[in-house]
């Protein structure tokens, strides 16, 4: 059997982080893993501007209820369930993602967790293990099942080095550049195409 393992945000959905930057008008919050490949320095940046600018759980999930998946990304995943299991391999938090995975119909979500004090102040974040994508992957093939992953940012590429084949989608020039052994695409039709040529199976339905 085959697991498609996908990334999330600038996957099938908006950044969240750059969707509250730009309500928010705090620029420092638009840096992602596509910018800064360190996860603890990034979230210590956005911790810290949280802080700064007295905002908490409830202002980010304020923008979330607003976001929608991006277009074709559902029918891209009702087609991935079709020939796989499907699994979406995430560092944000199950705080933000619940509106977005309802959307896209529950695929099963493996993420972080916050912690958030009584007042609504994101005060740090758990991860829910070291390096969790590259580790779910190894999981995965404990398992005997063989992975396909796609994925954007610097924080994918250990994810898809570690699966039978790894796939960038709509990734900035910079890690394609950094990492050209993986096909790069831009369309979900591109992305459909290379699972069909990444499987050992016949997909056709």
């Amino acid at each position: 059997m085959e697991i498609a393992c996908l990334d999330l945000e600038g996957v099938l959905v908006p950044e969240i982080w750059i969707s509250f930057a730009e309500k928010t008008g705090i620029e420092g919050l638009k840096a992602t893993t596509r910018d800064i490949p360190d996860y603890d320095v990034l979230m210590q940046q956005r911790l810290g501007l949280l802080n700064e600018h007295n905002l908490g759980l409830q202002e980010i999930q304020e923008v979330i209820a607003t976001l929608s998946p991006m277009e074709g990304a559902l029918e891209f995943v009702d087609w991935l369930r079709e020939r796989f299991q499907v699994v979406i391999l995430s560092d944000t938090f199950y705080e933000f993602a619940q509106p977005l995975m309802r959307q896209l119909r529950w695929p099963t979500l493996l993420c972080h967790r916050l912690e958030v004090a009584e007042d609504g102040r994101i005060v740090n974040y758990k991860l829910r293990q070291t390096d969790p994508k590259r580790s779910s992957v190894k999981a995965f093939h404990s398992l005997n099942y063989r992975c396909i992953a796609a994925g954007d940012s610097y924080n994918d590429t250990t994810m898809l080095s570690e699966a039978e084949a790894g796939i960038l989608f709509r990734a900035p020039q910079r890690v394609i550049d950094e990492f050209p052994q993986f096909p790069a695409v831009t369309t979900f039709d591109q992305l459909k195409a290379e699972f069909v040529k990444a499987s050992n199976r016949d997909l056709s339905l």
